[in-house]
């Protein structure tokens, strides 16, 4: 197939979408299809042909991508699709007749209300509502949006995401090594975050219980690995800031380790080397959070929170040690709890490892190319 790919950020831009796409882009031109990328003008890939880019999401960017479809003859095109990456815009709602008679698959990464823009109410549901019932098939990556959507879309499929950070653990690596190279005692319990800051991923929680846990006596360390503001929400530097301020507040400025941007051996090796991947989302652990796939997929020791719809495959003290969302001493009972508890760590280590032999990347690709081939199969 000759396979176009829309996404509003793609690397070297920060952002869980973007690093999604390339990394199905890959492996989709592995399995032997053609893939075209449009994308945002900032994007660059050794690898990837980025065929398509502009500088903004408005109304004339639609002609644009029509015209770039049929410049590359696509058979399909799949559109990952999040607010935020797109700036808000609301004419990605219009690819679907933009681009008819050639069918557009949308991906769904998230849709909840973004938080530079979370009051568009009924209008923000309309248009998605639109988008799902007009393209040829909607894929969701997670449980949540999944059960909103699979009413509006005629042909609605569930594929969760994989993590994206990839590297592969040297035969010779060594977690003390590690830390004692990064200024961590040996008798301090390590706890390490991932990702990008916003306002939705507890970090404010985090901070205060990691505080008090260190007033009772406990020798808790935290790292940010990575932890950048990303390029699709401006409002997440203002975010950054405030966590700044409480840092400084809390007096936590010796017990917290900031990484910056890595790549993707480093922050493999940061998780490798934690104690405890500690991971409280506001709205609870899901597919959607490439973070925590990253976590699952590095065999982690997992503390996140309770997922805000069932998803079977996270078992509290299996896999993961859920905590009820917002609840901050619950948050805090545990980190204390598993920070003393070295087999339970162990025991959350082994069901991550089984965990994640179930996201990987080949079958997500898989999976999505049977929907493009359902979709062309249907048209032909």
């Amino acid at each position: 197939m000759r396979i176009g790919i829309v996404s509003g950020e793609f690397p070297p831009m920060t952002g869980g979408v973007g690093a999604y796409s390339q990394i199905l882009a890959r492996r989709m031109q592995r399995a032997g299809h053609e893939i075209q990328i449009f994308t945002d003008l900032r994007a660059r890939s050794d690898d990837l042909s980025l065929s398509g880019k502009t500088d903004s999401w408005h109304a004339a960017t639609l002609g644009a991508i029509r015209r770039w479809s049929r410049r590359q003859r696509l058979d399909i095109v799949n559109l990952q699709f999040q607010t935020a990456a797109f700036g808000m815009s609301p004419w990605v709602h219009l690819l679907p007749q933009a681009l008819h008679p050639l069918p557009l698959v949308t991906t769904f990464h998230d849709l909840r209300a973004p938080w530079l823009f979370p009051k568009a109410g009924r209008i923000r549901k309309a248009a998605i509502s639109w988008l799902a019932r007009y393209s040829a098939a909607a894929i969701c990556t997670n449980q949540e949006d999944f059960d909103r959507l699979r009413g509006n879309a005629s042909n609605c499929e569930f594929v969760p995401i994989g993590s994206n950070i990839l590297a592969c653990r040297p035969a010779n690596f060594s977690a003390a090594v590690w830390r004692r190279n990064a200024g961590v005692q040996d008798e301090e319990i390590l706890l390490a975050w991932f990702g990008l800051v916003n306002h939705s991923k507890g970090l404010e929680s985090l901070l205060r219980s990691l505080a008090r846990l260190r007033d009772s006596g406990l020798p808790l360390r935290l790292v940010f690995v990575g932890g950048g503001a990303g390029d699709s929400d401006p409002g997440n530097i203002t975010f950054g800031e405030k966590l700044d301020a409480m840092v400084l507040q809390l007096r936590l400025e010796h017990a917290l380790l900031r990484t910056g941007f890595l790549g993707d051996a480093d922050v493999a090796a940061w998780l490798w080397a934690s104690d405890l991947a500690v991971l409280p989302f506001v709205d609870g652990a899901s597919f959607r959070r490439g973070s925590l796939m990253a976590a699952i997929h590095h065999r982690c020791a997992i503390v996140t929170t309770q997922p805000a719809v069932d998803v079977p495959q996270f078992v509290h003290g299996d896999n993961m040690w859920l905590v009820p969302a917002g609840d901050e001493p619950a948050l805090q009972k545990a980190l204390g709890m598993l920070a003393e508890s070295p087999e339970i760590r162990d025991t959350l280590r082994g069901g991550a490892a089984r965990l994640a032999a179930t996201f990987d990347w080949d079958v997500i690709a898989g999976a999505t190319l049977d929907i493009l081939k359902s979709v062309l199969g249907e048209k032909s």
